[in-house]
């Protein structure tokens, strides 16, 4: 069973009462959106998510709770578009947990795991055009070296580019497992799964992950009524620094108005960063999915 990654920091921060409207952005298999809907009896959540599969089990998961929740089959680039079709245009809460689902992982034929064999594929919308085959066997060395480097901080980028190329056509992930592993010294295999930030670069640029996030976190903010507050659980450091980038960017104060001796409240901040929380050593042992991830938090103050 996919177990959600800091669930109780998640639910406490994002002060539910009990006529929140709430937003979960990555429904998935409803972790979080269950505990939410026990706290908002006479509210409603709004739940995102791309995944047919994901909609069908999460939707039995929550009408045993209640009924006051609509999920939203899209994705959450879409968030305000979505929500101003239901007239909504002010909400209390928002999170997002960028994680791909257990579920999703332990599909074999879906083609996000680097430990079972499937076609690549790794598409979050299955109905989407790209997939990771397209990206493996008919991007030029040039991008693959370039989603490597950007999206899976890849150190070994341009002889794995280079391997894919004349191993050319790859149709599966084990396939793809071994000419990585072909790839990389037997010191970096020792160190980790070597395949491990090639899947997760894949990934992102089958789905434009990087684009859709900033978009959609914008927006999010956006979205807030004061007091409201967005949660962003990220797994890895290049989601981590777009989310810590917005939000920062969003609380601070114009570096060319610090000197004035008192700032006019139409250049004050609009949002305060709450906190950031890492999972805990409990958490850690009963969940190894929650190693690498990190929860950002930030209210709307103004």
């Amino acid at each position: 069973m996919h177990k959600s990654v800091l669930l109780d920091e998640c639910i406490d921060n994002l002060l539910l009462n009990d006529d929140s409207i709430i937003v979960d952005c990555t429904l998935g298999y409803g972790g979080h959106s269950s505990k939410i809907l026990e706290r908002i009896k006479s509210g409603k959540l709004f739940a995102f998510d791309q995944d047919i599969d994901a909609i069908k089990s999460s939707r039995e998961r929550l009408d045993k709770i209640g009924s006051n929740y609509e999920i939203i089959n899209s994705n959450f680039v879409n968030i305000k578009e979505e929500l101003k079709k239901r007239n909504v245009t002010k909400v209390d809460g928002i999170l997002y947990d960028l994680g791909v689902s257990s579920p999703q992982l332990d599909e074999t034929d879906r083609g996000f795991s680097f430990h079972k064999d499937a076609r690549l594929d790794m598409r979050m919308d299955k109905s989407a055009n790209l997939t990771a085959y397209e990206v493996v066997n008919t991007y030029s060395y040039e991008s693959l070296v370039d989603i490597l480097r950007k999206y899976g901080e890849e150190k070994y980028s341009t002889s794995i580019a280079r391997e894919i190329i004349s191993n050319r056509p790859i149709t599966t992930t084990l396939e793809l497992v071994e000419v990585i592993k072909n790839s990389v010294p037997e010191k970096y295999k020792r160190e980790h799964h070597p395949a491990r930030k090639t899947f997760q670069a894949i990934r992102i640029e089958v789905n434009d992950e990087i684009n859709v996030l900033e978009k959609s976190l914008n927006d999010a903010l956006d979205l807030l009524n004061v007091g409201g507050r967005l949660c962003v659980i990220t797994f890895h450091s290049l989601e981590d620094r777009i989310c810590k980038d917005i939000f920062k960017k969003v609380s601070s104060i114009d570096p060319t108005l610090k000197k004035l001796p008192v700032i006019p409240d139409q250049y004050l901040p609009k949002y305060k960063v709450i906190k950031s929380i890492e999972p805990s050593k409990k958490e850690l042992e009963e969940n190894n999915r929650a190693r690498s991830a990190k929860l950002r938090i930030i209210e709307r103050i103004g």
